[in-house]
C-alpha cells in the first residue's frame, strides 16, 4: 500500500507471472461478453469478477484494459483464463470484409436521387 498512489499490484502478480495468454486469438478489438448472468465472486479472483461485471454488454479487450488501468497483455491473460472456464465468449470482428462494388453504389445513389 502506497499512501499517495493507493493500493499497488504489479501486473505480473495479477497474472501469476504469466506474460502470454493461452488463447492467442485475442486482439485489441476482440469483443468479449459474459457467458452467464450470475457471477460467483467466491469462485473467482477479484480481477476476474471485475472483468465479468464489465462484460454484461460486449466490450473490446482495449476497453477492458482501459477501465482496469492495466496493460492489454494482462487483460489478455485474464480473459484467456475466463475463456477456458467458459465464463466469457469472445469474437474477433471479421477481417475479410469486401469493399462494395463502386458500380453498385453508384446505381443506388442514382436511384435515390431519382426519388
Amino acid at each position: 500500500m502506497d499512501d499517495e498512489a493507493g493500493p499497488l499490484v504489479r501486473p505480473y502478480a495479477m497474472t501469476r507471472g504469466r506474460t502470454t495468454p493461452a488463447n492467442r486469438d485475442l486482439d485489441m478489438i476482440t469483443l468479449v461478453v459474459a457467458a452467464k448472468d450470475e457471477i460467483d465472486p467466491l469462485a473467482l479472483d477479484a480481477d476476474y469478477v471485475t472483468i465479468l461485471q464489465m462484460c454484461h454488454r460486449p466490450m473490446s479487450v482495449a476497453e477492458i484494459a482501459a477501465h482496469m488501468d492495466v496493460p492489454i497483455v494482462v487483460v489478455k491473460v485474464l480473459l484467456s483464463d475466463l475463456l477456458e472456464r467458459g465464463e466469457v465468449v469472445a469474437r474477433t470482428p471479421a477481417r475479410n470484409v469486401k469493399v462494395p462494388d463502386m458500380n453498385l453504389l453508384q446505381a443506388v445513389l442514382d436511384g435515390v436521387r431519382r426519388l
